[in-house]
C-alpha cells in the first residue's frame, strides 16, 4: 500500500520530524526507504530521476535528501552539486557499490554521509536522524573566532574576513570542533568519533572533509596554515595561522 506523503498544498504533517526527499530510480528501494522514514515520523517526498528531484526540492525545500548515486541521465553527483548551489541541505548518498572512489566522489561534491547498497533500512533511518540532529542549531554559546574566521554555532554561520563561507553540515561541524580546540592534534579516528558521532567507519571520510574544508578556509590550500597535518597523528588547528615549520 502506498505510504502517505504530504502534498504540495498541505505541506508538512503536524506530527512530522522533518521533510525528507528520497531520490532513487528503483521503485522497490524507494518505497521501502520511504516507508521506514514515514513510520519514523518523517514527511517523505519521492523522485525517480535528477530533474524531478531538483524540481521537487525547489517546490518544497527538504530538510534532508536521500540520494542514489546511480541515477539515469543526470547522476546523483550532478544532482548533489546543483542542490549545493541552492543551499546547504544535508545529503545522505546511496551507493550501489562499495568502491572507495564512489564514496569519495560523493563526499567531494558535498554529501554529508553515505550508505552502501545493500543496506539495512533501519541503519539508513539512524543515519538520517544523526545528520538531522547535527543540523539543528546548537545550544546557546558564544561565537568562535580566530585568524579571520568566525563561527556562530547557533546560527550555523561561518565567515572568513567577513565573507560568508558556504560549508556543508559536516564541514561546519569540523571547523567548529577545530576552533574549539586550537593547538591540539586529533587523529582521524578521534575526529570521526567526536564530529561524526561514529565509533567506526571509513577514515577516508575525514580525509576528504579536511581537504574540502581547507579549500574554503585556507589562503593556499596546498600550503595550509590553519588546519595543519601532524604527521603520524592527524590534524591540528593553528589559531595564529602561521605556516608550519
Amino acid at each position: 500500500m502506498q505510504q502517505p506523503y504530504a502534498s504540495p498544498d498541505t505541506g508538512r504533517r503536524p506530527d512530522t520530524r522533518g521533510r525528507i526527499l528520497v531520490v532513487d530510480d528503483a521503485p522497490t528501494v524507494a518505497e521501502v526507504v520511504a516507508g521506514y522514514l514515514d513510520r519514523a515520523g518523517f514527511t517523505v517526498d519521492r523522485a525517480g530521476d535528477g530533474p524531478s528531484a531538483l524540481e521537487r526540492a525547489a517546490g518544497h525545500r527538504p530538510d534532508l535528501v536521500v540520494l542514489d548515486l546511480m541515477l539515469p541521465g543526470m547522476d546523483g553527483l550532478e544532482v548533489c552539486r546543483r542542490l549545493r548551489e541552492r543551499g546547504s541541505v544535508p545529503v545522505v548518498m546511496l551507493t550501489a557499490r562499495g568502491d572507495e572512489d564512489d564514496r569519495i566522489l560523493g563526499l567531494e561534491v558535498g554529501a554529508d554521509d553515505y550508505v552502501t547498497k545493500p543496506f539495512s533500512p533501519r541503519e539508513l533511518v539512524l543515519r538520517v536522524e544523526s545528520v538531522l540532529r547535527r543540523a539543528r542549531p546548537a545550544a546557546p554559546g558564544g561565537r568562535l573566532g580566530a585568524a579571520g574566521l568566525t563561527v556562530d554555532p547557533q546560527a550555523r554561520r561561518a565567515t572568513k574576513d567577513g565573507g560568508e563561507l558556504l560549508l556543508t553540515l559536516r564541514e561546519f561541524d569540523l571547523l567548529a570542533f577545530f576552533m574549539r580546540h586550537p593547538g591540539r592534534a586529533f587523529g582521524r579516528e578521534e575526529l570521526m568519533r567526536e564530529v561524526w558521532g561514529w565509533d567506526f567507519g571509513d577514515l577516508s571520510t575525514v580525509t576528504v572533509h579536511v581537504r574540502r574544508l581547507r579549500g574554503k578556509v585556507e589562503d593556499d590550500p596546498a600550503r595550509p596554515r590553519l588546519i595543519q597535518t601532524v604527521w603520524g597523528v592527524g590534524y591540528r588547528f593553528d589559531a595564529t595561522g602561521k605556516e608550519a615549520v
